[in-house]
């Protein structure tokens, strides 16, 4: 049982597999968290670069898992000591005040769970778009996206059973446990800044497509298994 005496604690979960050119930027954001006493924990799939490397003096744990992000943060999620389980991926950017405001939403029994707003780190105008549409969604569904930083307290998340162990849409599939238990906080600022490697990448305007497409198949009962194989 948590001692009421003291404030929460938070374990910081990231799946990561071959990150080793962003993994050290997130990690530099969250050693102030470190040094108050927080935890953070990598949990890698079988990386192939300096990933786990770089890691080691920044974490508080590397974590080797099995391949899958959803598997991946339920091995972390059974290492973590705290209370807040805060689930990141390992190209996102974090500002200061985030963790103050997670304590604060969590210190409300009201309030068990949740996700930031976010901005993408690309600076073309589409992705301004994209955006604003992710945050618009989760507000109006309240389904979010791993790029927004989900957190629950570790009572919720364990009540839910964790993340289940599929390929894909395991974000959505948690959330919509979660929302059936309590709802959820939209933290609007600051703002996480997630990557967006994957529209430069594959085409912003594909990308929306590709998962519009992903998302319907999914709602009309395409098993994620399926779905993995068309997810680059």
């Amino acid at each position: 049982m948590t001692d009421p005496r003291k404030p929460p604690l938070i374990s910081v979960i990231i799946p990561a597999l071959n990150e080793e050119r962003a993994i050290g930027q997130l990690l530099d954001d969250l050693a102030p968290l470190r040094s108050i006493g927080h935890e953070v924990l990598l949990v890698d799939g079988g990386s192939h670069d300096r990933t786990r490397e770089i890691a080691a003096g920044l974490v508080d744990r590397v974590i080797p898992g099995m391949r899958g992000r959803a598997r991946q943060m339920n091995a972390g999620a059974r290492m973590a000591r705290g209370d807040i389980l805060w689930f990141l991926h390992a190209d996102t950017r974090v500002p200061a005040q985030a963790v103050g405001q997670i304590l604060r939403c969590c210190a409300n029994d009201e309030l068990r769970w949740g996700r930031f707003d976010i901005r993408l780190s690309g600076r073309h105008w589409l992705l301004r778009i994209v955006e604003y549409m992710m945050n618009w969604r989760s507000a109006l569904t309240g389904i979010a996206t791993g790029d927004q930083g989900l957190f629950a307290t570790r009572t919720l998340f364990d009540a839910v059973n964790g993340f289940p162990d599929i390929q894909l849409m395991e974000d959505i599939a948690i959330c919509r446990s979660l929302r059936a238990r309590a709802r959820p906080a939209r933290i609007r600022s600051p703002r996480l800044v997630a990557s967006s490697r994957r529209w430069e990448q594959n085409g912003i305007v594909a990308t929306i497509l590709l998962m519009w497409r992903l998302r319907l198949a999914y709602a009309t009962g395409t098993p994620p298994g399926e779905l993995a194989k068309r997810y680059p």
